[in-house]
C-alpha cells in the first residue's frame, strides 16, 4: 500500500495563532519526507477556517524548499477559479523549481461562497473547469499555445516555463460524483477520490471508474489515491473519540449542504454519526491496521490518501501503521 497525506491547514476556533498552524503542518511534512510517504497533497480552500491555504502552489514551493524526495501534490488546484495560462505557468514553475516533484490534482470546487467571490456562475463551473484543464495541458505540451473554446481563445502564445516532467506532471482529477467520474474516465484521466463518501460508496465509484475506462477504450495505470479520514488512539475508544471530534468539526465547518453548488457527494452534510460509522477509519493501531487491510481487499485500496484527524493519529499512522502495511 502506498501512503500520502491530504494536508489541511485547519484553524479550529482560532485556538492558536495562525502561523502556529502552518509551523505544525510543515513539521509533519518534514517527517513525511523521511518516513516513506509518497506525497503530501495540499488542499486549496478559500474564505474558511476549515483550511487556510488559498494558494497550494505558493505553499508547494515552500514545501519543496524543506523536503528532498517527497512528491508535492495539489489536492486540488481549484481550476475553475483561475485564468488558465496563469495556472499553467504556476504549476510548471513549481515543477521546475522542485526538481520535477509535482503531482497535479485539479478540481471544480463546491463551495458556493467561493464561486460567488470569484465571479464564477455555478451553472458554468463544469464547462469552465474542463476547458481550463484542457488549456493547461495544451499549454504544457504545445510549443506555442493555440486554443479556441467557449471562455478562452489563445493564438500563438508561448507559455513558459514548460514543466520539468515531460510531457507534463502526472494529472489527477478530483471526481466525487458519478458524472465527474464519467467525464474523467472518458478523457482517460486518473482520479482522486474524496474523503467524505462512505467506504462502500467509494468502492462502488472505484468500480464504476474502472468499468468506464474500459468502455471508452482508455488506459490509465496511475495510482488512484483514495482519501480517508483517519483517527488513531491508544485504544479503540480513544480512536472513536478522535473520530467523533473530527466529524463534528467537519460537519460544522465544511460539509454543510447549504455551501454546495451541486455535483458533489457529501450526503447532506452529516450526520456526525455517519462519518464515525461509514467514513472515518478509527480505533487503536491494531484495529486501524485490520480495517485498512479489509479496505485494501474490498475497494481495492492501493493508495491511502490519509487525512489524520489529530497529530497523534498522524504519528501513529507513521510509526505503527505504515510499517505494517507499506
Amino acid at each position: 500500500m502506498k501512503f500520502g497525506v491530504l494536508q489541511f491547514f485547519s484553524w479550529q476556533k482560532h485556538r492558536v495563532a495562525l502561523p502556529t498552524v502552518y509551523e505544525r503542518a510543515l513539521e509533519r511534512i518534514r517527517i513525511m519526507d523521511t518516513a516513506g510517504y509518497d506525497a503530501v497533497w495540499l488542499a486549496e480552500h478559500h474564505f474558511s477556517t476549515y483550511s487556510v491555504c488559498p494558494s497550494v502552489h505558493l505553499m508547494g514551493m515552500h514545501v519543496a524548499g524543506i523536503t528532498e524526495r517527497l512528491r508535492i501534490g495539489t489536492g486540488v488546484s481549484l481550476a475553475a477559479f483561475y485564468q488558465p495560462t496563469r495556472l499553467a505557468e504556476e504549476v510548471a514553475l513549481l515543477d521546475v523549481l522542485s526538481g520535477g516533484r509535482v503531482n497535479w490534482g485539479a478540481g471544480r470546487g463546491f463551495d458556493r461562497k467561493e464561486f460567488e467571490a470569484f465571479g464564477v456562475p455555478p451553472e458554468e463551473s463544469y464547462e469552465r473547469f474542463r476547458e481550463n484543464v484542457a488549456i493547461v495541458l495544451a499549454a504544457w505540451q504545445q510549443e506555442r499555445l493555440n486554443y479556441a473554446g467557449r471562455f478562452h481563445r489563445f493564438e500563438d502564445l508561448e507559455v513558459l516555463p514548460k514543466p520539468l516532467q515531460q510531457p507534463h506532471p502526472p494529472v489527477w482529477i478530483a471526481s466525487s460524483s458519478p458524472d465527474a467520474i464519467r467525464w474523467s474516465a472518458s478523457q482517460g484521466h486518473a482520479i482522486l477520490m474524496d474523503p467524505h463518501s462512505g467506504h462502500e460508496d467509494i468502492a462502488s465509484k472505484h468500480r464504476l471508474y474502472r468499468d468506464l475506462l474500459a468502455e471508452h477504450g482508455q488506459v490509465n495505470e496511475q495510482d488512484t489515491p483514495i482519501a480517508r479520514l483517519v483517527a488513531i488512539g491508544r485504544t479503540d475508544a480513544e480512536g472513536e473519540e478522535i473520530a467523533r471530534a473530527g466529524a463534528q468539526w467537519m460537519v460544522s465547518s465544511y460539509a454543510n449542504p447549504g455551501k454546495h453548488t451541486g455535483g458533489g457527494n457529501f450526503v447532506a452534510g452529516g450526520p456526525i454519526q455517519r462519518y464515525v460509522d461509514e467514513v472515518v477509519v478509527h480505533g487503536s493501531t491494531a484495529r486501524v491496521i485490520d480495517e485498512l487491510r479489509r479496505l485494501e481487499e474490498e475497494m481495492p485500496l492501493a493508495y491511502l490518501l490519509a487525512a489524520p484527524l489529530s497529530h497523534e493519529s498522524f504519528l501513529r499512522l507513521t510509526d505503527e501503521v505504515m510499517p505494517a502495511l507499506g
